[in-house]
């Protein structure tokens, strides 16, 4: 298999060379490698042997990131690599790859080489290694009029080569090429990976959906409440909020929460939520904020404490009432006897 067959190949021409004081030297070819999530890169180093001694001589070989106890953990007995990687010498061992496939972020590391010889405790390690950097991809918005959005796929990788783009819409692929036209305002889901890739795509980019509003306590209150309202939209990029009352141009306020204190009879009316980003703009349905009229918290605090005070008096003068009929009833009864 060719490099380029099972995915893009990332080879960075910079060489750095390691050697011991007995000769053996390791040469990487690259000293910082970065690319993409999802691709397949190569790591090379070279091997010479010092006078007198035969390549022959080396038993073993690995390639490895972290150590445990003194020893070095072979990537091919790593769990979190064993399956993704491959090491292959050719040339009487003169040169060595590794090979990883389907790259995450979490590979992102410091490789080294070592080889150990037929020699009882004789080893050798190229330090420092190859650093390795693995991206994510991103799609970029750009805004080209009020009408048309440039999208393009983005690496923070400086990648060798020209390579395509394959474009998604709502996980269809529809196009290939650097980048996208598509139009302000769309709710459409597109991402991008690039070819030769083993498919890891980008996040999907998309204007806000209908956005949901929630009312706190209530929508019908009394004068002198205080009520907030939630905007709430599904976007990617993350949407910044606006907030409009029916009939009117400018903003009542800015921000995912609109909180209206000490709500008075002119607080009423509809009110609705708009969320934006870079691909477009949704507005919610409107919702109704409502004075339930006339009396104010503290108002009906009062009316209610002087019912009460009106009920408990009543009560009081039925009790006293009900005592003189009956101490009444008693002095008749007792001058009939």
């Amino acid at each position: 298999m060719s490099p380029s067959a099972g995915g893009l190949v990332v080879f960075l021409l910079s060489v750095q060379v390691i050697q011991s004081q007995d000769g053996w030297r390791v040469n990487y070819r690259q000293t910082d490698v970065c690319a993409a999530k999802g691709s397949e890169v190569y790591i090379t180093c070279d091997i010479t042997h010092p006078p007198g001694r035969d390549p022959s001589d080396i038993k073993d070989r690995c390639w490895f990131t972290k150590e445990k106890d003194g020893e070095t953990v072979d990537l091919r007995t790593d769990s979190e690599y064993s399956s993704r990687v491959k090491h292959t010498c050719f040339g009487d061992w003169k040169t060595c790859y590794l090979i990883i496939k389907d790259l995450r972020e979490s590979d992102s590391a410091e490789y080294k080489f070592t080889l150990m010889t037929n020699k009882p405790g004789e080893k050798y390690t190229g330090s420092p290694g190859v650093t390795l950097s693995v991206k994510g991809l991103q799609v970029q918005v750009g805004r080209l009029n009020s009408t048309w959005l440039e999208l393009t796929c983005h690496s923070s990788c400086v990648l060798p080569g020209r390579h395509l783009n394959v474009w998604y819409k709502n996980e269809e692929s529809i196009k290939r090429g650097s980048s996208l036209l598509v139009s302000y305002g769309s709710t459409d889901r597109y991402s991008c990976y690039l070819r030769g890739t083993t498919g890891q795509r980008s996040p999907a980019v998309y204007g806000p959906q209908r956005p949901s509003v929630s009312v706190s306590p209530s929508a019908e209150m009394l004068e002198g409440d205080s009520v907030t309202l939630t905007c709430s939209a599904d976007a990617n990029p993350a949407a910044n909020y606006t907030w409009y009352k029916e009939h009117e141009d400018s903003p009542r306020a800015s921000g995912q929460n609109f909180t209206i204190t000490d709500f008075t009879a002119e607080h009423s009316g509809n009110y609705y939520c708009e969320a934006q980003n870079e691909m477009g703009c949704s507005n919610s349905t409107l919702i109704l904020i409502n004075s339930s009229g006339g009396c104010t918290r503290s108002t009906t605090t009062t009316v209610f404490a002087s019912i009460s005070a009106v009920f408990l008096l009543i009560i009081i003068l039925a009790v006293l009432y009900i005592r003189m009929i009956k101490q009444r009833d008693q002095r008749i009864t007792f001058r009939s006897h």
